[in-house]
């Protein structure tokens, strides 16, 4: 895709942002697969959206092999995903020669200049590595995050997060429980200096993600929901509820085990590490050991 932003601010209007081409194949498959079920299972409803919008199945067509088509980023030399085209041809920010006090870099230099150099205000091959983590390798996620993440400012509170989560599965717990800091005190210890204009609501939403998402490690790919616990050191338990559709699942998780208990609801599906397990009404708890990195 030409001419297209993805998540980081300091590299815009660009060509081929492996973000947004992911992005942009995983809607156009999801919305052949909808279009499709509701052709099969639910026929009333195909043909009141065939009505309103004119859906021709040739259009369906075009769509999945748009999406087969999809040009993703990948680097052999390097063997990882290029943040867009010209991400690697771009000259290096020099970090050891920025002063520390200039830093939001947008406030102290033109984007201008910023734009032509290898610098990075949020996570966006990272984000990517989160939200559709099936589409990388674990080899392909630990490459990419080293050689993406020392690029990374933090000049934006969305970004620590999402480094911390990824940091919480590729094992490197010290960088991880530091973001996951860096995270919960955005606000209580007004990092940005500007609370007095209003808390970061999104990236308390992002310390969420990092106890639930990193250090428990849950995913939910395909409908498949599934949890890697990895506590650091700092931490000596964590227990959470969540609402999965009906039903209300208690997880809680020590240095050693993890336990999963059905609270509400009839019955739950859900992955331990590699362990399949299945809570009911009648059996609404398990406990598993945790199996270190």
């Amino acid at each position: 895709m030409h001419g297209v932003t993805g998540p980081d601010e300091y590299n815009t209007v660009v060509n081929n942002n492996t973000f947004t081409n992911l992005m942009a194949r995983k809607n156009l498959r999801e919305a052949a697969a909808t279009v499709d079920f509701l052709r099969r299972e639910k026929t009333e409803e195909y043909a009141e959206l065939v009505f309103k919008t004119n859906l021709k199945l040739a259009e369906v067509d075009d769509w999945k092999k748009a999406a087969d088509l999809m040009y993703i980023p990948y680097d052999e030399k390097l063997q990882i995903h290029p943040q867009d085209d010209d991400f690697l041809d771009k000259q290096p920010w020099d970090f050891e020669n920025t002063p520390g006090d200039t830093y939001p870099l947008l406030l102290y230099y033109h984007p201008l200049v910023i734009y032509r150099h290898q610098v990075i205000k949020q996570a966006d091959i990272v984000l990517a590595m989160l939200l559709l983590g099936q589409e990388f390798t674990r080899e392909q996620k630990k490459r990419n995050f080293d050689f993406y993440d020392p690029l990374t400012t933090g000049d934006s509170s969305l970004s620590v997060c999402i480094q911390s989560v990824l940091a919480a599965e590729l094992g490197y717990e010290d960088i991880a429980a530091d973001y996951a800091a860096y995270a919960v005190l955005m606000d209580f210890a007004d990092v940005g200096g500007n609370v007095k204009d209003g808390c970061h609501m999104a990236s308390m939403g992002g310390s969420w993600m990092v106890f639930v998402y990193g250090f428990a490690g849950m995913r939910d790919h395909g409908g498949r929901w599934s949890f890697n616990p990895r506590l650091p050191k700092v931490l000596t338990r964590l227990r959470f509820p969540l609402t999965i559709g009906s039903c209300v699942l208690q997880v809680d998780i020590k240095r050693e085990s993890a336990t999963y208990t059905l609270q509400k609801g009839e019955a739950l599906e859900l992955w331990h590490e590699d362990e399949k397990l299945r809570l009911t009404g009648d059996s609404p708890s398990a406990t598993r050991p945790i199996t270190r990195l």
